[in-house]
């Protein structure tokens, strides 16, 4: 298994750009296709006011306008710097189905975490909780806070044995084979299973030349996990986590599991996630 066709969010907040990069760097690194998907909130372009609403319109239309095609230069002229195959698109639809679409036929998905502190970045109410939830292909979100000198060469994996897990564990593979570190933090759902649980997993691991450590995340509550987890990312100075992402939906209203929230609220470190 490897990524061939890679897809990067682009929008038009302060860490479009970066997020850019860093696709473009995992696009050489495994020889890919990078879509760069420009998709952002449609609210933003209509006027909220009632007179002169044809004038509003056509300005806020000549903005959004001129956002999108510095946004198409740049990703056209980054891309061809960097060598890599690329693909520009900016579709019409509402942003989670134009994003959950094109995701469906892409390896890896690259997004980044919401920053409070800049509009920009807000595209839709629920905008990455959907799409992590029903997009159905792996992802990468990157922090806010910035993207860490190093990525994947020191990796944790968040392991339960859930099929969230199982399926996080199998689309990171080709990132874990290039590891020079790799450590299952283990959270047993099943006491009586642990110890077994913890052989399968390194079996399955070195079959494929990946050798890890293993530590187990004390038993705490489910609102505490997401914590301890990030305190174990910064002990061990992760530059990658890998995980099951867990939600549900309820009443039409997007229900994510407590881990997974935390880390989308407060991660520091690049997270990959399946669902």
């Amino acid at each position: 298994m490897s990524y061939k066709t890679l897809l990067v969010h682009l929008d038009d907040s302060r860490h479009s750009d970066a997020r850019l990069e860093f696709a473009l760097g995992l696009a050489v690194a495994y020889d890919a296709h990078l879509i760069g998907l420009y998709v952002v909130c449609q609210e933003m372009t209509r006027p909220m006011f009632i007179h002169g609403e044809n004038f509003l319109l056509a300005v806020a239309e000549a903005q959004a306008t001129a956002r999108e095609t510095r946004a198409h230069d740049h990703f056209i002229e980054a891309a061809q710097r960097a060598g890599c195959r690329y693909e520009w698109r900016a579709p019409d639809e509402s942003p989670v189905d134009a994003v959950t679409l094109n995701a469906r036929h892409a390896d890896l998905l690259i997004f980044g975490q919401y920053d409070s502190a800049d509009p920009s970045s807000y595209i839709a109410q629920h905008f990455l909780d959907d799409l992590l939830m029903s997009c159905g292909r792996p992802a990468i979100v990157l922090p806010a806070t910035g993207q860490p000198s190093t990525f994947a060469d020191n990796v944790v994996i968040a392991w339960d044995g859930s099929r969230e897990a199982a399926r996080a564990l199998s689309d990171a593979l080709p990132l874990l084979r290039a590891a020079s570190f790799v450590t299952v933090v283990e959270v047993p759902r099943h006491p009586r299973h642990a110890e077994t649980e913890g052989i399968d997993i390194s079996a399955y691991l070195e079959r494929h030349g990946i050798r890890a450590s293993f530590l187990a995340l004390p038993r705490t509550s489910r609102q505490n996990e997401g914590t301890a987890l990030l305190s174990h990312l910064n002990t061990l100075h992760a530059d990658l986590l890998v995980m099951g992402a867990f939600g549900h939906t309820r009443a039409h209203e997007r229900i994510l599991g407590g881990v997974t929230r935390t880390m989308l609220e407060s991660m520091t470190t690049p997270v990959l996630m399946s669902h």
